[in-house]
């Protein structure tokens, strides 16, 4: 079955070749150099910051059990990271559209750095330490660094057309190529220089410190809502009320939610999905099929954000039915095809193949999913409060998750594949709302709120 493995890389490799070679001008958006300097600057801070992240994903667990840690201290110490995210996500949102989304990036990559050196260390404690730090490090990556695009953008002058261009870049390069390229060079460190499993932490945290000089030297400085200082909980309640008040943002907190939700539990099932009997499978190889499957559908997904008769409202109904179809295919080939209890080890079975096909269409349906998203909340998220909005949003993924984990051993794992599908096709009928909705003017915008809270405010005091 080993074949099988580089049939299905080679296949995946030679779509994404065909497609990124075959583009016409059709599938291309004609930009200006001033655009071209400023997207390439981005996607090379984009890119050394995603492999900081990857190349420390693949090496935590195996990490903690070389500590000596057991199942139980190890699940604890990842919930830690999660929790912490979201206790802390949307204060740190906060503070990055008040203090700057800049100063943001930067705290991203000094909390980071500092995460990967308390790796050294193997005190429960410490890695707990790091384990938190790591967790808002995470709420500034997936949040702060598009705002600064978002609203840099903007300020520069360039076309909104434009900021599918830099999106569906960013995914192709940051969650697919280097995602790879992370995950060889983490294996060589760990496997052929023999440098022990803290090493790729070492070297997270040297792309990490490049990264920040690059910021610190070309970025300039953006902010949420400058026009009057307020204190946190006032940008906390505006950002709720934004929520509460436009179906639009609501809409797309909840598909976010529900989607991510299905793909962070989907890290944690397919490795027993695929080697149910204790198989013997490539773990690695797997993982670097699976990313280059979401660079499919990061390219899939620049050719529909470059034509402007596909509404990205429309065609993701359809990516959220297929990812929904694909986490059914574990419960079916379960169903149709039962496992041989005196089975034990060996290569992957012939179930396990069709899951991993099924699998590996999921994740593009992650590549697709990941600029199209992008590309819904730059239209639909206000610019005053685009990264505390944005962390509200993490706020139910990062519950859900935590709940996974605890329970994660509770469950059969069809059932669990089971949930996530249910949920993807809920994402589906939510999004078929928003694209309903999506062509009629926001019913109050973000300057109607602030000025209605302004004028309510002398009468509370009052």
């Amino acid at each position: 079955m080993e074949i099988f493995y580089y049939m299905v890389f080679g296949g995946l490799a030679a779509v994404v070749a065909a497609l990124e070679l075959s583009k016409s001008n059709k599938d291309r958006v004609n930009t200006s150099s001033a655009f071209n300097s400023f997207k390439n600057n981005y996607l090379l801070v984009y890119s050394l910051m995603m492999a900081g992240d990857w190349l420390q994903g693949p090496y935590v667990y195996y990490l903690y059990s070389t500590y000596g840690f057991g199942k139980g201290e190890i699940g604890q110490l990842f919930i830690a990271g999660f929790g912490s995210s979201m206790l802390f996500g949307t204060i740190v949102g906060s503070l990055a559209d008040k203090q700057g989304r800049k100063r943001a990036c930067v705290t991203y990559c000094i909390t980071y750095i500092l995460s990967c050196i308390t790796k050294h260390s193997p005190q429960y404690k410490v890695l707990m330490v790091g384990r938190i730090l790591g967790g808002i490090a995470t709420s500034l990556l997936f949040s702060a660094f598009e705002s600064w695009l978002v609203a840099e953008h903007f300020k520069r002058g360039f076309d909104q057309q434009w900021l599918s261009v830099t999106f569906s870049k960013a995914i192709f390069l940051g969650n697919g190529l280097v995602a790879i390229i992370s995950g060889l060079f983490g294996n060589y460190l760990v496997d052929s220089l023999n440098l022990g499993p803290v090493s790729p932490f070492d070297a997270a945290a040297i792309f990490l410190a490049i990264g920040m000089a690059v910021i610190l030297s070309s970025w300039s400085e953006n902010y949420g809502d400058p026009s009057e200082s307020k204190d946190l909980l006032t940008q906390f309640k505006g950002a709720a009320v934004a929520i509460a008040s436009d179906e639009k943002i609501a809409l797309l907190g909840a598909i976010q939610s529900l989607f991510e939700g299905s793909m962070y539990t989907f890290v944690f099932l397919w490795t027993p999905a695929l080697s149910p009997n204790d198989e013997d499978i490539p773990h690695g190889f797997i993982f670097a099929t699976f990313m280059l499957a979401s660079m499919l559908g990061s390219s899939i997904a620049s050719r529909l954000l470059a034509r402007n008769s596909v509404r990205v409202e429309s065609y993701m109904q359809i990516v959220f039915v297929i990812s929904s179809a694909s986490l059914l295919l574990p419960i079916l080939t379960n169903f149709f095809i039962p496992l041989d209890p005196k089975r034990k080890g060996g290569s992957i079975s012939f179930a396990g193949c069709l899951q991993l096909l099924g699998f590996c269409s999921f994740e593009s349906c992650v590549g697709l999913f990941w600029p199209s998203i992008m590309k819904m909340r730059s239209q639909y998220i206000p610019e005053e409060a685009r990264s505390t909005i944005m962390n509200f949003f993490r706020i139910p993924l990062n519950i859900f998750v935590c709940i996974v984990l605890y329970n994660v051993n509770a469950f059969p794992i069809t059932v669990m594949f089971g949930m996530c599908s249910i949920f993807l096709f809920v994402a589906s009928i939510l999004q078929r709302r928003l694209a309903a909705i999506g062509e009629k003017p926001k019913t109050e915008d973000w300057a109607m709120m602030k000025e209605k809270n302004s004028e309510a405010e002398p009468l509370n005091d009052a």
